[in-house]
């Protein structure tokens, strides 16, 4: 196993662990790496590239205890037969609860009214606009992804009109298939579950965020980068943002995002956290017991996929 965030990840169930192989502890750094049938990783992991994998001639798989494997598990991998197993799934689960709460808190505006509340020290009186509420809001969700789809399997039981726009994907069970632009045009929130790749770079463009409406609210718990950020510093003062992540990461103390009272940034909170890190460590331990077994792993990063994972 090889990452600090992979430790913390696993120490739970590191017995477990040890009843399905024998286990062992790599530095960062790569400089002990021992010969091994299977490495587990997590966030912060070195690339395995090429050099790497020579040293490893009987390596045949890697169970990631993270989402992501983009910019570790390198195409020297899946060219040498090496499988791949990814905790995204698993991860997945917490971001889409992050994402439903922002929704249904920004729907009352809670943020807002609690800071109010502070300053006024009394009960408001019932002129509420009727943009305040969350019956009948329509959420666009940018991107059919492993955690978009999961944001729309959550939205069911809420009374919701959900689009979702995806260019690989026609339809999604309980969402309504629409294009980019009319995403933006109709939604009341978009929450941003696209993959940043060479052609999602700032695909939340300038042109895309001047289709909203008025207070309507943009979320974004993928990449920084999928959305123009300084077309969105222009933009705050009529729309309202829960950005999760940034580009960079951290924003500049001096950045103008820090000073809307209508911007939350959190930092890069939605996925496992705490307690949730225990659904990754069982997971990983799921997927080596699987591997040891003589099984296919439940999710595999499959190698004809890779130029569009997250």
């Amino acid at each position: 196993m090889s990452g600090e965030a992979a430790a913390a990840v696993l120490t739970p169930v590191l017995d477990d662990l040890r009843k399905v192989c024998d286990f062992g502890l790599i530095t960062q750094d790569l400089s002990d790496l021992p010969d091994v049938d299977l490495l587990v990783t997590g966030w912060g992991c070195p690339p395995i590239t090429a050099a790497v994998l020579d040293r490893l001639p009987s390596l045949k798989a890697i169970v990631h205890t993270a989402g992501s494997v983009r910019g570790f598990v390198t195409d020297a991998c899946w060219d040498r037969g090496i499988v791949v197993s990814s905790a995204a799934q698993a991860n997945a689960l917490p971001v889409a609860e992050y994402t439903v709460a922002m929704i249904l808190l920004s729907g009352k505006r809670v943020l807002e009214r609690a800071r109010e509340y502070r300053s006024a020290k009394q009960m408001t009186g019932y002129d509420i606009p009727d943009t305040v509420g969350n019956f009948g809001t329509t959420v666009g969700v940018l991107s059919a992804s492993m955690i978009g789809r999961r944001v729309v399997e959550l939205l069911r039981p809420y009374d919701f009109h959900v689009l979702v726009h995806d260019p690989f994907v026609t339809e999604v069970d309980g969402a309504e298939s629409v294009s980019l632009h009319e995403l933006f045009e109709r939604s009341d929130v978009v929450s941003v579950h696209t993959p940043l790749l060479p052609e999602t770079r700032g695909l939340v463009s300038r042109e895309l965020l001047g289709l909203l409406r008025d207070d309507a609210v943009l979320i974004n718990t993928a990449r920084g980068a999928v959305i123009d950020q300084e077309a969105l510093v222009d933009e705050v003062g009529r729309i309202r943002a829960v950005l999760d992540v940034t580009d960079p990461e951290v924003l500049p103390a001096d950045h103008p995002l820090w000073r809307h009272d209508n911007v939350l940034i959190t930092p890069h909170l939605a996925g496992s956290q705490g307690n949730e890190w225990l659904r990754l460590g069982r997971h990983a331990v799921s997927e080596v017991r699987r591997w040891v077994a003589g099984e296919p792993f439940r999710t595999p990063v499959l190698a004809e996929r890779r130029e569009r994972i997250a």
